[in-house]
């Protein structure tokens, strides 16, 4: 019997290596994986030029502590800020923790300027944004709330799309509105660059702050190194993880310098966070990232893999409903079961996970190649041909 805590139902497999884009069972058998940690091994298993930096920092330092100052954390939050609108960045060790930090960060900032009581974040109904007690009543997913009561209070809601239901739920408490650039878990559905100008646009009215959670959308997966650039806007505060470790543990929070203003020396901290062998896999990540042609090849690939879903879409349309997505962070949206649809995939070698609404998440590696996606492709083909 197992003596691991029953919160997953985990699938009778398990795994004794792994390189770039597949994945070798103790059994011995060979998987082409496109769940990768879900979104997390941006460079695939076992990248060499990864692997190369951790054990080079392994042999140097591994942990010290925030209250000193630590240059490969130096380093890496500067890259950051080149690469966006950020002003600040701090480190944390997860998605999760980040998004925590950013809920701090907007009620900190009204804090700070004598409104305390502007402390509400909005967010969309059934989202994402962790799995700590405030950020599942940030999500309001009952599934994820049921049995974890008193509500951690501070959030109202909203459902996707009703923009109407989004300006009424603003009040005079209202500190900022937080939502995921792309959905993950709840189904990968892409909020419209319209709709993010025009949430920009609201924020800036209503002068309160956009936080735009880039935890799994984020780090190259939508074809650019943040899903909001497609938008071309600006958010005031941005949490992010999975990717920017490339499998290694770290979550960060970057911010403006507006939104970062209430937040000085004692108000948030991490053990852990930011530590030297972390930030080598950081910076490790953001050197192959920034090599020209990394993030176009993303986007090429995306379109092409979402170009080609479609098409087997269009031959089976009594088994996809839809294909959703940006990049390669890609939804099959089903009209049978998405279950059981994985576990045809698994059954033909092909990882995948599920997302809400009955949706296939697949998550490829960003360095995936053409032929490997074509392997995805006919294993998806073939399931579809041969379901019952």
């Amino acid at each position: 019997m197992s003596a691991i805590l029953k919160t997953y139902n985990r699938k009778k497999i398990s795994f004794k290596k792994g390189k770039g884009s597949f994945l070798f069972s103790t059994k011995g058998k060979k998987y082409l994986d496109f769940v990768q940690g879900i979104a997390v091994n941006c460079l695939g298993h076992s990248n060499n030029y990864l692997n190369k930096a951790i054990q080079k920092q392994s042999k140097k330092l591994w942990h010290v502590s925030n209250v000193f100052t630590i240059p490969e954390q130096e380093r890496l939050a500067k890259r950051l800020k080149q690469k966006s609108f950020a002003d600040y960045v701090t480190f944390q060790n997860s998605g999760a923790e980040a998004t925590e930090t950013a809920i701090k960060i907007a009620r900190r900032y009204f804090y700070s300027k004598g409104q305390p009581r502007k402390n509400r974040i909005l967010c969309i109904n059934n989202s994402f944004h962790g799995r700590t007690i405030a950020t599942i009543f940030a999500s309001n997913s009952k599934k994820m709330t049921e049995g974890f009561y008193p509500k951690a209070d501070g959030f109202d809601h909203f459902n996707f799309g009703d923009h109407k239901g989004l300006e009424k739920a603003i009040t005079s408490r209202t500190a900022a509105i937080m939502i995921e650039t792309i959905m993950g878990e709840g189904g990968i559905k892409v909020i419209p660059d319209y709709c993010l100008k025009g949430l920009r646009k609201l924020c800036n009215k209503k002068k309160i702050l956009l936080i735009l959670d880039e935890v799994q959308c984020g780090i190259g997966r939508s074809g650019k190194f943040f899903a909001f650039e497609h938008a071309k806007i600006k958010p005031d505060i941005v949490p992010i993880a999975k990717g920017i470790g490339g499998g290694f543990p770290i979550g960060a929070v970057l911010v403006n310098s507006k939104a970062a203003s209430g937040m000085k020396p004692g108000t948030h901290g991490s053990t852990f966070g930011g530590n030297p062998l972390a930030m080598s896999a950081g910076n490790a990540v953001m050197d192959i990232m920034f090599k020209k042609g990394f993030l176009s090849n993303v986007s090429k690939n995306g379109k092409y893999f979402i170009q080609e879903l479609r098409k087997i879409k269009n031959e089976y349309p009594k088994i996809i409903k839809e294909v959703r997505g940006k990049g390669l962070l890609i939804g099959l949206c089903l009209y049978v079961d998405h279950i059981k649809f994985i576990e045809n995939l698994l059954n033909n070698n092909l990882l995948t996970v599920r997302g809400a609404e009955n949706v296939v998440r697949l998550l490829p590696p960003l360095n995936v190649t053409k032929k490997e996606i074509n392997l995805g492709l006919k294993i998806i083909k073939k399931v579809c041909k041969n379901y019952k």
